[in-house]
């Protein structure tokens, strides 16, 4: 059964105590798979996807035939459903890309920024217990946004060795544009370095397990990487209105996720805590992966009882939890004090869910506390930016002495010289 506890109880420690470091084993298993990926190409990918996936696979990429056929096997509601998700996801994304800028309001000077997008870009989709659909949709379609050239993808398959109808019709929709059947370490390492079939891109993104997570923690450097994620959260800050049932429900869309899920209610209503405790209950036998649901809320999951609302954003600020609702009466009036959390859902009819599949800001959230210093996943994780300059000689003159002075201060004589000679007085031999 999930815990009840007082606020003002609680140490900093005992809030939310989170460790997404691997372990030295796992550590050691990863090194082993990305030396052998990237040793043996292809040859050790379809070894790892047999063990692990029970897939005896000659051929790692999806045809154009077989994304023909998932197609054709789903049902058009769904469909319509997947468009309606990918063109909200669309809308909210095509308000972040930036414009570039040039400033040129000084005689002989230019200087500006310019964005242009990374060229290839691997994207990991995990199998539980089928490639997400909505993970693709929240990965490629930034993406494509940034104008990423080449957008591979990489999922596990099945025992049979197919891809689920669904995550290769999200592919379609979204627009990635290769496709291959493999995941968990070894595809990381198929990614950051290539192999004879999957190309080596230039950013790893998406999320996993802690083996995803370590091996892309270890990559780094050879690629870039949106973030390490670790198990999925909730934060749940109600008042004493709130509908205990409603309450319970969201706490356990993120438990079923995987037994080291967090699922945490802040309130500051002791009603509402004891009827949420015991509506989990009820719930819980209710649901198909109760068995995974039932080990994340007793482990990980908390009540947390404050003397006010104010307190409980406090303490909401202190988890910098991944998903955060405000079941309150006016959340607007609370969103202004929120200043750690992934993503902020509003009001008591905007479930967590909601995000996760169809309204269009990013699901892949900062974990573990870091929301603190990070954010979602954006089209901003597939631009560069680059600064340029531009100075005519007439514009140089005036200021090569403060620079060379600049430079000289800091014992840099080179850099002096570099500044004042294009300002010397060529001698005309006579």
């Amino acid at each position: 059964m999930i815990r009840i506890c007082e606020f003002d109880k609680l140490s900093p420690e005992e809030i939310l105590n989170r460790d997404i470091q691997a372990e030295e084993d796992v550590g050691a298993a990863v090194d082993a798979v990305l030396a052998e990926v990237r040793q043996n190409g292809d040859e050790a990918l379809r070894a790892y996807t047999k063990r692990f996936d029970g897939a005896a696979l000659t051929d790692l990429r999806v045809s154009e035939e077989e994304i023909s056929a998932a197609w054709e096997t789903l049902d058009a509601d769904f469909l319509k459903t997947l468009e309606m998700a990918a063109d909200n996801i669309r809308r909210f994304h095509q308000q972040q890309v930036h414009r570039n800028f040039v400033l040129a309001d000084q005689p002989g000077v230019v200087m500006g920024q310019r964005y242009t997008p990374i060229e290839k870009v691997g994207i990991c989709v995990p199998r539980s217990p089928a490639a997400f659909p909505s993970t693709i949709l929240m990965n490629v379609i930034p993406a494509k946004i940034a104008g990423v050239r080449e957008i591979v993808l990489v999922t596990p398959p099945e025992k049979d060795g197919t891809v689920s109808p669904a995550a290769l019709a999200a592919a379609k929709i979204a627009g990635a544009t290769k496709i291959f059947k493999v995941g968990g370490a070894q595809a990381v390492a198929a990614l950051a370095y290539g192999t004879e079939s999957v190309p080596k891109v230039d950013k790893v993104v998406g999320p996993g397990g802690i083996f995803v997570a370590t091996a892309k923690r270890k990559v780094f450097g050879q690629v870039a990487i949106d973030m390490i994620a670790g198990p999925s959260e909730i934060l749940v800050l109600a008042d004493g209105r709130c509908d205990a049932r409603w309450v319970a429900a969201d706490l356990l869309s993120q438990a079923e996720h995987d037994v080291l899920a967090t699922a945490v209610l802040v309130t500051d209503s002791a009603g509402l805590a004891k009827a949420v405790q015991a509506e989990l209950e009820v719930q819980l036998e209710q649901l198909p992966r109760r068995d995974i649901a039932r080990r994340s809320i007793d482990d990980n999951g908390k009540i947390i009882v404050t003397d006010s609302l104010d307190r409980a954003v406090e303490a909401a600020n202190l988890i910098a939890p991944e998903h955060l609702e405000l079941c309150v009466d006016d959340p607007f009036a609370l969103l202004p004090k929120v200043r750690n959390a992934g993503s902020i859902f509003l009001g008591r009819n905007t479930p967590e869910a909601l995000g996760d599949y169809f309204a269009g800001p990013n699901h892949t959230l900062p974990t573990s506390g870091t929301a603190r210093f990070s954010s979602p996943l954006s089209v901003d994780d597939f631009v560069k930016k680059s600064s340029f300059l531009y100075y005519t000689q007439e514009a140089l003159a005036p200021v090569a002495g403060r620079i060379a002075d600049f430079a000289r201060r800091e014992g840099l004589e080179a850099h002096a010289r570099s500044a004042v000679i294009r300002c010397q007085q060529e001698k005309k031999e006579r």
